[in-house]
């Protein structure tokens, strides 16, 4: 791995730090069916030579054998909020996760931090991603009044599993990643405007420069009776409370599995250009049968082989370390 970043920092001089540097990755994690998704996170930002650490954000609900297990592969740390709104919002049974989800907007909050990058536990780093750490966004000072106050990749919309109870309007003709399949070139190095489409962010990644202003105006938004009709929870949210005002990033940073298959975005799709894959909607890859995971692919599946790559180089390097109990 890579030396120490210059914006790395000393604990000492920042104690609410949960890893010594001033830029952090981090990824939320509330019990241990992520887990497995997490410790492969981690490995694979480190396989990609990340100059900057993982942090694991957890909860009161995260167990003691969670705990156990970042410890004995020394992944920092910190406990975050549960976040929920004011007013009660069900999910539907197959979207539980977005009960979850609401505390991905904690990242504002950690002013200890100069930069946070907030990943998804399901998510394979493919390609070094370092320069999401300096790309220009709104300083503190703004108060989450300027035109730049967090980074993200565009939601797809065109909800390729047909669920029924998806908004009527998540149609391929509203995503902001159709308008790109004319020019697929610049799709790999430009997002779509943040006003494109439905001009929503996909909460799986987030660019984030904490500060209080912005944390408090998400906390009040959350306090409003609004919270109700967010079917997406925190990317709602964000997409409600700052509207065009983030700054869209390529499809490549937040890669989500389903762009891939036939007839969604294969059009712009290039496994080559892909540094970060997102593992969204369920099966996880982890949750693959033996059979799944050695023998049939498919089209739609053969992308879990990327991270099972991963996995295996993971769980060997631990084995040598000693460190072997079951995650």
């Amino acid at each position: 791995m890579s030396s120490p970043h210059p914006d790395t920092a000393s604990s000492t001089a920042h104690p609410k730090r949960a890893a010594p540097s001033a830029k952090v990755w981090t990824t939320l994690i509330t019990n241990t069916a992520y887990l497995p998704g997490l410790l492969t996170l981690d490995a694979s930002l480190k396989l990609a030579s990340s100059k900057y650490p993982l942090v694991a954000l957890y909860t009161d609900t995260f167990p003691a054998s969670g705990h156990a297990a970042l410890d004995a592969r020394g992944i920092p740390k910190q406990r975050v909020e549960y976040l929920l709104p004011t007013t009660e919002k069900s999910f539907d049974a197959s979207d539980s996760r977005f009960y979850d989800c609401w505390s991905k907007l904690t990242p504002f909050s950690l002013t200890e931090y100069e930069r946070v990058v907030q990943l998804d536990s399901d998510m394979l780093v493919i390609k070094n991603m370092d320069e999401l750490m300096d790309i220009p966004l709104d300083g503190p000072e703004e108060q989450g009044k300027g035109g730049r106050v967090f980074a993200a990749s565009h939601a797809c919309v065109c909800n390729p599993l047909r669920k029924p109870h998806y908004p009527k309007d998540w149609v391929p003709e509203n995503c902001a990643f159709t308008t790109q399949h004319a020019d697929p070139a610049k799709a790999q190095k430009e997002g779509a405007s943040p006003l494109a489409g439905l001009a929503m962010p996909n909460g799986g990644l987030q660019v984030v420069v904490p500060a209080k202003g912005v944390y408090d105006l998400i906390v009040a938004a959350l306090a409003k009776p609004e919270t109700a009709g967010y079917d997406f929870s925190d990317q709602s949210l964000l997409s409600d409370l700052f509207p065009g005002r983030w700054v869209a990033l390529p499809y490549i940073y937040n890669a989500l599995k389903t762009m891939r298959w036939e007839g969604v975005h294969d059009a712009i799709w290039r496994d080559g250009e892909v540094k970060n894959v997102h593992y969204l909607l369920s099966p996880k890859p982890w949750e693959e049968t033996e059979d799944e995971q050695r023998g049939r692919r498919d089209g739609r599946t053969e992308i879990n082989a990327w991270w099972w790559d991963v996995n295996e180089r993971r769980r060997k390097a631990e084995r040598e370390r000693g460190v072997e109990d079951g995650w």
